[in-house]
């Protein structure tokens, strides 16, 4: 059977500090409370998102892999990954603020979890007025001077709060403690991981528990950064019709293109997936003389084997994701 450029179903998570925009927003569809996350393209074992329409309907990605190999993820990829997929693509919808958190690098995941590190990006597709992201540190601080913020419940005075808008871009490097705001929702690319640890969490209670939630300091001393950084924000150029680099790092490469008309897309000397998210407008994506539409909030894979395209839109923003 032959390729196509595929969709998969979201997985909704409830979170303690999700809201409502996923739905009113990016007009997912979900009849839950407090969802935080779409889990629009996933391998995270018990979360695989599986294809939502054409004939390969209802697979998983590691189906997906098994059967196509190459042809879907590209041969560095197959040859470095097997049937494991390296990235995981979420949308996010904090309508309270995230706990104060941290990711572990590949070693000490590898180590300890046996799983990839985390390293990840945000692109904020839409922030109330005054909303924030909390990214690293804005003092110089040691393990022992942490440790007593924690104990003083100071720790969140000492961090990076950097208000956001529309557009802003971060990469969060494993090591950097970091949080999302109130009021921001945020498209996230990262490694296929799902280890986090949390060191701060506001006192607060899960409705659903009745619980205040596990913080895991003991694991996340030795894993943070202290390093003060100058700046946390990705600086980038915005140009029309082409592939504006965002964020390149080891473990994925994101692009964004701002399409006003149609272009044409050559993905030949990639040797890797291609996702895209459209994270502002639609388009019309052309492919082996059929024709895909990606609205805002959607995600789509683009397999290997399909090298040529076209898309076509008034007026749109995509993301264009490869390993």
């Amino acid at each position: 059977m032959d390729l196509y450029p595929l969709k998969f179903n979201p997985i909704f998570c409830y979170r303690i500090w999700g809201g409502e925009k996923l739905k009113t927003v990016l007009n997912k569809d979900y009849k839950e409370k407090n969802i935080g996350e779409s889990w629009e393209i996933s391998d995270v074992t018990d979360y695989e998102t599986t294809v939502s329409d054409g004939p390969l309907k209802g697979k998983t990605l590691k189906e997906l892999i098994e059967t196509y190999q190459t042809d879907l993820v590209g041969k560095k990829v197959f040859q470095k990954f097997g049937d494991k997929f390296p990235l995981l693509i979420k949308f996010i919808d904090a309508k309270t603020p995230l706990s104060i958190q941290v990711h572990p690098s590949n070693a000490l995941a590898k180590k300890r979890h046996n799983s990839f590190g985390k390293n990840e990006m945000w692109y904020v597709m839409q922030a109330n007025e005054n909303s924030e992201l909390i990214v690293g540190f804005d003092q110089k601080i040691t393990p022992e001077d942490y440790n007593k913020h924690l104990e003083n419940n100071t720790i969140v005075d000492v961090m990076h709060h950097e208000k956001v808008q529309k557009g802003d871009t971060f990469y969060i490097p494993t090591g950097r403690v970091h949080a999302i705001g109130a009021g921001v929702l945020l498209a996230e690319i990262q490694q296929t991981s799902n280890i986090t640890y949390r060191i701060y969490d506001y006192d607060r209670v899960d409705s659903k528990t009745g619980e205040k939630r596990d913080l895991h300091n003991d694991l996340a001393i030795d894993a943070i950064d202290y390093q003060v950084y100058d700046n946390y924000k990705t600086a980038y150029q915005l140009y029309k019709n082409k592939s504006s680099k965002l964020v390149h790092s080891p473990y994925f490469k994101t692009n964004i293109i701002h399409l006003e008309g149609e272009i044409e897309k050559d993905y030949s000397n990639i040797d890797s997936f291609i996702i895209y998210m459209c994270v502002e407008g639609a388009l019309i994506l052309s492919c082996n003389q059929k024709e895909y539409l990606l609205q805002q909030g959607e995600t789509l894979l683009l397999p290997s084997s399909l090298n040529s395209i076209k898309i076509k839109s008034e007026n749109a923003k995509i993301l264009e994701v490869n390993y």
